[in-house]
């Protein structure tokens, strides 16, 4: 199992959930990514996107006044 890192601070919605998923389709089963993000509306695309498609959120945690970061694991 790889962690694979993906920041994307500064970028507007919906880039960060693109970027994810550009990311994720590249990774081995198993694997996690890790995503930085600041981007008030990823709160809950990415978190869905990953619910639709099976993918566990092994971690979700506010880094900061408008910074999060989330682990989804490719399942």
């Amino acid at each position: 199992m790889a962690t694979h890192i993906l920041e994307t601070e500064g970028q507007v919605c919906p880039f960060p959930l693109v970027e994810a998923k550009q990311a994720m389709a590249d990774m081995d089963l198993g694997d996690e990514l890790v995503i930085g993000f600041d981007c008030t509306q990823a709160t809950e695309a990415i978190p869905n996107w990953a619910a639709d498609n099976g993918y566990p959120v092994t971690h979700f945690d506010r880094t900061g006044n408008a910074s999060w970061t989330i682990t989804v694991q490719k399942a």
